[in-house]
């Protein structure tokens, strides 16, 4: 009787261990988690005629994808989410008043990233070395 007992215990504790450790990797304080659905998405990446960088995203509905401006030392300086049921994005950012350097625009769906690289420099004003003087 006694070992019938134990085994019943012992087989009564596995299926409560079993299955709540099935049901913590489901759930998180009983809400389901998140599922990451990635999205295809196209971009086009490009400049104004004012200095601005502009950027065009067009996905498919039902995911989000992420668009960050960064520095090469990781320092986010835009951050912006396209959200499920947007399909369209335009966004133009205004480079004018960040440092000279090199620079990442990075998408990402939640499974691929895709990184596009900018670099910022300030031109310097030629002089001629040559005067001309009318009277």
């Amino acid at each position: 009787m006694k070992t019938l007992f134990n085994s019943l215990l012992v087989a009564s504790l596995l299926t409560f261990v079993g299955f709540s450790v099935s049901l913590a990797e489901t759930t998180t304080f009983g809400r389901p988690k998140p599922v990451v659905k990635p999205v295809a998405y196209q971009s086009s990446l490009y400049t104004d005629a004012r200095g601005m960088i502009r950027l065009a995203v067009d996905k498919q509905a039902g995911g989000a994808v992420e668009i960050r401006l960064v520095n090469t030392a990781g320092k986010e300086f835009f951050v912006q989410r396209v959200g499920k049921h947007q399909q369209k994005a335009r966004i133009r950012f205004d480079v004018s008043g960040l440092p000279d350097g090199a620079y990442q625009v990075v998408l990402t769906n939640g499974v691929t990233t895709f990184a596009s690289n900018v670099v910022l420099t300030t031109q310097q004003p030629g002089f001629s070395s040559r005067l001309i003087a009318l009277k």
